[in-house]
C-alpha cells in the first residue's frame, strides 16, 4: 500500500533511562522566566508548535517559558537577538531547521546550525494552496498559469528562507517557471492574504493552512512532498511529484534552539526533559495530529544529522535561483 504521510503522531526512538519525577531532579533548575524568541509572527506554525512545548517545559521545570514573537527580515531579526544575548541559559530561539541554516547563505546572520543545541518537536510539509476565486484546481493548473504569465502570478509566503518561500523555489525549479513573490511578517498573515483574495497562491505549511481548507476557504493543489498527505475533515492532497516528477523535497524539522556556549546542566536538562517528557507529551502528541504535522521528537547528534537534507535543499536552492550570496560549499554545505 502507498504510504501516506499522516497527521497522526509517529514518534522517534527515544531513550530508556529513568524518568525524574520533578524538577527537582533535573541539574538544572531555573530560577526565573525563561525566554523563546520566535521570530516570526503570532499564529504562524513556529509560534503555534512552540506555545504547546512552551506550556509542556513549564510543567516539567517550574518556571514559565515566555514566548516573545519578533518577526522581521525573514526570521533573522529574532535569531539574532537570541545570538545576542547573555550566554546563561534563559534566552533561546525556535523556528524551523532549514531557514537556520540558510541564513548564511544569504549573508543574513553568520550563523548555522552547528552553533545551536537542536530539539525537534515536530515536522510539518508545505502545500501549494489556492484563492478559492481562482480557476487552478491542480498544481498541474498552477504551474501552467506561470508558464503562461511569466512572474505574475502571485504567492504569499513568509519571506525568503521560509518555509513557504523554499516551496514554492522548489516549484519554480523544477517546472522552469517564475512567479511573483509576495512576502509577510509570518505563516499566518500570507495564508489569511491568499484567503483575502491578496494573491492567488500560498505554499506555507500545511499547519497554516488546515483550517482554512477544512472551512473550504483554501483550495489545496498539491503537498510539496513526495507522498500524499492525510489532513483530518478533508481528504487527500496528492503529492507535487505527481505533476513534478523530478522535484526533490526534504522534511523540515521545527523545534526550539539553544546557543553553543549555554551552561552545560541547561543543556544536559533540556536533553533529559526532551526525551523524558517531550518525546511522550499528548499534548505535542495531539497538535501534531490535528495540524497537519508529524510529531518528531530528536535533539542532539541525531537532531545535527537529520537537518543536513533541509539545510542542503534550501541552501542550494537559493544559489541556483541567483538569491544566495554565499556560495553553501563555502560554509560546508555540500549539494545532496
Amino acid at each position: 500500500m502507498k504510504a501516506f504521510l499522516k497527521l497522526a503522531a509517529v514518534a522517534a526512538a527515544v531513550g530508556a533511562a529513568a524518568v525524574p519525577a520533578h524538577a527537582a531532579e533535573y541539574s538544572w533548575k531555573p530560577d526565573k522566566p525563561v525566554s523563546i524568541i520566535v521570530p516570526w509572527a503570532a499564529g504562524g506554525s513556529t509560534d503555534q508548535a512552540t506555545r504547546v512545548v512552551a506550556a509542556e517545559l513549564e510543567k516539567a521545570l517550574g518556571q514559565p517559558f515566555v514566548i516573545i514573537n519578533q518577526p522581521g527580515a525573514s526570521g533573522s531579526i529574532g535569531t539574532t537577538t537570541a545570538m545576542r544575548a547573555p550566554l546563561d541559559g534563559f534566552t533561546w530561539a525556535a523556528g524551523a531547521v532549514g531557514d537556520l541554516g540558510s541564513y548564511g547563505v544569504l549573508g543574513m546572520v553568520e550563523t548555522k546550525a552547528e552553533d545551536w543545541n537542536l530539539f525537534f518537536s515536530v515536522a510539518n510539509v508545505s502545500v501549494l494552496g489556492a484563492n478559492m476565486d481562482t480557476p487552478y484546481k491542480t498544481a498541474k493548473d498552477a504551474i501552467a498559469a506561470m508558464k503562461a504569465k511569466p512572474g505574475k502570478v502571485s504567492v504569499a509566503t513568509a519571506g525568503q528562507i521560509s518555509s513557504g518561500h523554499n516551496a514554492i523555489e522548489l516549484v519554480a525549479k523544477a517546472a522552469h517557471v517564475t512567479y511573483k513573490h509576495v512576502t509577510y511578517d509570518g505563516g499566518n498573515p500570507a495564508v489569511i492574504a491568499t484567503v483575502a483574495g491578496e494573491t492567488e497562491l500560498t505554499t506555507q505549511l500545511a499547519v497554516e493552512q488546515v483550517e482554512m481548507i477544512r472551512a473550504k476557504r483554501l483550495r489545496p493543489l498539491a503537498a510539496i512532498s513526495d507522498q500524499p498527505l492525510e489532513i483530518e475533515g478533508f481528504g487527500t492532497v496528492p503529492p507535487v511529484t505527481k505533476d513534478l516528477p523530478n522535484l526533490k523535497t526534504a522534511t523540515n524539522y521545527f523545534g526550539i534552539w539553544i546557543p553553543k556556549g549555554a551552561p552545560k546542566n541547561v543543556v544536559e536538562t533540556m536533553q533529559a526533559v526532551w526525551r523524558d517528557k517531550i518525546a511522550t507529551s499528548a499534548a505535542v502528541k495531539t497538535y501534531a495530529a490535528n495540524r497537519g504535522a508529524l510529531f518528531t521528537p530528536i535533539a542532539g547528534d541525531e537532531a545535527q544529522q537529520k537537518a543536513r537534507p533541509i539545510i542542503a535543499s534550501n541552501s542550494w536552492a537559493l544559489f541556483d535561483a541567483g538569491k544566495a550570496k554565499v556560495s553553501p560549499d563555502t560554509l560546508g554545505i555540500t549539494r545532496q
